[in-house]
Parts: C-alpha cells; sequence; structure tokens
C-alpha cells in the first residue's frame, strides 16, 4: 500500500509539470499572449532588425521589478534583434525622469546608470519619485563622470525635447497604457501573465519574425 501511495502522489507532481510544458509549448494566441497594434510601425527602423522597445518609467515599481530580468535577456538576443529602452513621457514626473534618461544618453552614462536610478528610487530612497530637480538629477549623474553644468544643460537641450516628443507619440501609437510595456516591430504588444511569460511571448514573437512566419 504504500509503494502504491508514492507512486499516486509522484503522478499528481507530475501532472501539473506535464500541464506547464503544454501551456508553454502551446503556439501564441492574438488576444491572450499579444496584441496587435493597428498604426504599425517601429519606434526606429533598421534594416534587418527586429525592434524590441521596452517602454519604462522609472518611478513605476514594476519597471524597477522587472529590469533585473530584462538586461541578461536583452544581453542574450542575436545580432539580428535591437533592444531599445524608451522611457514612457506621460508628463508630469514621468516626463522628468524621461528626459532624465534621454540627457544621460545623450552624455554616454545611460547604461552604466540605468539600474542604479531604480536602486536610488525604489531601495535608496536618495532620489526623489515626485518634483526631482535638476540639480538633484546632476549631482547623482556627477558619480558617472558628468559635469553637472553639461547634464543640466542636456536636460534642456532640443535634442533631449525632441526625444521626449518621439516617446510620446510612440507610446500613442502603439496604444500603451502602462509601464513597463514590450513592444516588438511597432505591431506586437506583448501581454502575459508574469515578467517571465512576457519574455517567453518575446521570444516566440522574435522566433517567428526571424523565421517569417509572422510579419
Amino acid at each position: 500500500m504504500r509503494l502504491i501511495s508514492r507512486l499516486l502522489l509522484s503522478l499528481l507532481v507530475l501532472v501539473p509539470l506535464g500541464l506547464s510544458a503544454a501551456t508553454a509549448a502551446e503556439p501564441l494566441q492574438e488576444g491572450r499572449d499579444y496584441e496587435l497594434i493597428d498604426a504599425a510601425a517601429p519606434f526606429a527602423p533598421l534594416a534587418g532588425k527586429i525592434e524590441v522597445v521596452e517602454i519604462f518609467g522609472y518611478t513605476c515599481p514594476h519597471c524597477a521589478h522587472f529590469e533585473p530580468l530584462l538586461t541578461p535577456w536583452a544581453a542574450r538576443q542575436r545580432a539580428d534583434v535591437r533592444v531599445t529602452l524608451l522611457p514612457a513621457a506621460f508628463g508630469g514626473s514621468w516626463d522628468s525622469w524621461a528626459r532624465a534618461y534621454f540627457a544621460a544618453e545623450q552624455l554616454g552614462v545611460a547604461k552604466r546608470s540605468h539600474a542604479a536610478v531604480f536602486k536610488a528610487l525604489h531601495e535608496d530612497g536618495s532620489l526623489p519619485r515626485q518634483n526631482v530637480g535638476a540639480d538633484e538629477l546632476a549631482r547623482f549623474y556627477q558619480a558617472y563622470g558628468v559635469d553637472p553644468a553639461a547634464f543640466e544643460a542636456a536636460l534642456r537641450s532640443d535634442a533631449v525635447t525632441a526625444k521626449l516628443a518621439a516617446s510620446r507619440a510612440f507610446a500613442v501609437r502603439a496604444g500603451v497604457q502602462g509601464t513597463p510595456q514590450l513592444v516588438i516591430n511597432g505591431r506586437y504588444r506583448v501581454r502575459g501573465q508574469s515578467f517571465p511569460d512576457q519574455l517567453r511571448i518575446a521570444d516566440a514573437l522574435i522566433a517567428g519574425l526571424r523565421s517569417g512566419k509572422i510579419r
């Protein structure tokens, strides 16, 4: 009887694993795994590249939790995939932090400072989520070798203002309602039940675009 009980218990443990594997192998389904974007257009087209845009916000706690998963995922992508981080410009503090990212990008320190901004906002509390000042931002980025005056000038620059407008236009065109949001080739708005699930769906869409099975 004990042997039979153990066998039954083993089967009960294996059943959910089997169901999980079957779910992972299911074809992607529109409306469940992704949504098609009517006015489809990549953010910054580049011939031969599959574009993955992550629309994020520094003050968004979900984006802070997603970042440690997205960064290694992006690093694993093949040369035909370009992952673009795009700060959301939804107005108010969103715009302030989007300007900060674009200014850091313009000055060549965005990649090195990206994770640290999330940490300063959501763990250390060393930067304010609301009403952050240009001087506070300049002091933060000074740790990355940026002259404070140069950073404040970049914040106000026409180039950063243009990028802010482009970010806002792309989010509107792609129907983005919140963050973090993955958009692939400007056509597929990724859904999913969890962050790992979103990356699984993104992988499947990339594979489909690479093989020509989807467009």
